[in-house]
């Protein structure tokens, strides 16, 4: 069983306050405080700052903190997996970001847990962050995201290259053409992504290899729902930078134009990332085989 001065480190930390946690944990506030104090002294750091009434976490107690969501990461798991040993049963857990929910993903992902009738699949969406954190963490189990970082603990497996470029209406001028020039796209209304997007910050990055600033285009609204972003498009009310993978299925149906910007290759993997110590490597490549199984039905 996990230490219990954890869980109350860890909801001390959710809830910001030692009398929240308290009633969350359904023990007194005292024990709480023993607990945080007891790991304090263990670990010779002081964890949570407690000046002027608030709880402030410190420097150290970061550090503490994903060190102990880790170890409940863990822990869940190793709960999870003695319950599917009995039951033949294996669960897991697949982060997307928001471009990946967009694609052909989840209908692999269903696709491969039709076909498996013993795993079971949850899939959650966050920032590539907020991905890496909980990937790390042990909260997650896989996270399929655009790029890689550097880090040793992390490995990939390649699904699918993939490339932003300009999404327009089947009305739209643009619709005919075969590309478009950096000097006719600043005369668009353009809806893009937030600025903490990666398909924003990729598009952004080869502005600035081409001298150019996203100041000089006319950025009508900023939203984050890449299907909203479509819907809009489609009613010509304007145009948008956006991944093709996103566009698979409205290319199909012929409900929107997607065509590249002059001087802008935008292109960028779509991984599979896991832990270095996940073990279960056959099913890795069954997903992946099943999302490439997944993109021909769109071609």
């Amino acid at each position: 069983m996990l230490n219990p001065k954890i869980y109350s480190l860890l909801q001390v930390y959710q809830c910001g306050s030692f009398m929240a946690a308290a009633k969350k944990l359904s023990i007194t506030q005292p024990a709480v405080s023993h607990h945080i104090k007891a790991l304090e002294e263990e670990l010779h750091v002081l964890i949570f700052d407690r000046r002027g009434g608030k709880v402030v976490l410190t420097r150290e107690g970061e550090e503490v903190i994903k060190c102990a969501k880790k170890m409940l990461g863990l822990y869940q798991n190793l709960q999870q997996d003695l319950r599917d040993s009995k039951k033949l049963i294996s669960h897991l857990t697949v982060g997307v970001t928001h471009t990946a929910e967009s694609n052909p993903i989840a209908e692999a992902l269903a696709s491969y847990g039709a076909q498996n009738d013993q795993v079971m699949i949850k899939m959650i969406t966050g920032t590539i962050k907020k991905l890496y954190s909980m990937l790390k963490t042990y909260e997650i189990d896989l996270a399929i995201v655009e790029g890689r970082i550097a880090d040793p603990s992390i490995r990939y497996l390649l699904m699918d290259t993939d490339y932003l470029a300009l999404a327009v209406s089947v009305n739209h001028p643009f619709a005919g053409r075969e590309m478009v020039t950096l000097s006719e796209l600043k005369k668009e209304r353009m809806i893009l992504r937030l600025p903490n997007s990666g398909t924003r910050n990729l598009f952004t990055a080869h502005l600035e290899s081409n001298n150019m600033s996203l100041s000089e285009f006319n950025v009508i609204l900023e939203l984050d729902n890449i299907a909203t972003i479509k819907d809009l498009i489609r009613r010509d009310l304007g145009v948008s930078i956006l991944p093709r993978s996103v566009c698979l299925d409205e290319l199909k149906k012929k409900k929107l134009v997607v065509l590249p910007v002059e001087n802008l290759s935008m292109v960028r993997e779509i991984n599979l990332a896991y832990q270095s110590d996940f073990t279960q490597t056959d099913m890795l490549r069954d997903i992946v085989r099943s999302y490439r199984e997944t993109l021909r039905h769109y071609r």
